[in-house]
């Protein structure tokens, strides 16, 4: 924790701070989660603003209305920073998150270009996909399993490694 939320401490049950990485599992590598892990990565090398970001850059109001103290959120509460963040999801498409954002057209190629190397290391796993739900996608990085529990251990499957190294300790 840092001095301002030292400061406030006193005002709060206490809360274990974060150890390790957060894990964001994503469902699609599309518009909106590329551009979220765009997002992150080029407000963790200085390119950009959290903008839009409540933990990052919204207020909470504490005390009596007579005395406002509005800290920002990350400075009361002890939430994983942004560089604590580690990205995955699957999707129907094999395509990088990289090539996704791209395709996708949200962030200008120059400024994705800046974090090209971290979003290309970010390859989806094959998704389960039931074409008779979404009529408009076909996609070849599907897995494939005789029923929906065998799909979802598929699933689960893909988590284990990263929870026994122990990267998302959040678990």
């Amino acid at each position: 924790m840092n001095e301002t939320s030292d400061k406030y401490s006193g005002l709060a049950k206490k809360i274990t701070p974060p150890k390790g990485k957060l894990g964001v599992l994503l469902p699609g590598m599309g518009a909106v989660s590329s551009t979220l892990i765009a997002g992150v990565f080029l407000v963790n090398a200085g390119h950009s603003k959290p903008i839009g970001s409540v933990t990052q850059m919204s207020r909470i109001r504490l005390g009596k209305r007579d005395n406002p103290q509005y800290p920002f959120i990350k400075d009361f509460v002890p939430l994983a920073g942004m560089t604590d963040i580690e990205f995955g999801g699957w999707d129907i498409y094999d395509d990088n998150c990289y090539q996704a954002a791209l395709t996708c057209g949200v962030i200008d190629k120059q400024e994705l270009d800046l974090v090209k190397e971290q979003l290309e290391g970010i390859k989806p796993w094959s998704a389960v996909f039931d074409p008779a739900f979404v009529k408009n996608l076909t996609g070849t990085n599907i897995k494939s399993a005789p029923n929906k529990m065998e799909l979802a251990e598929l699933l689960m499957k893909d988590i284990r490694p990263s929870k026994k190294k122990k990267v998302w300790n959040v678990w």
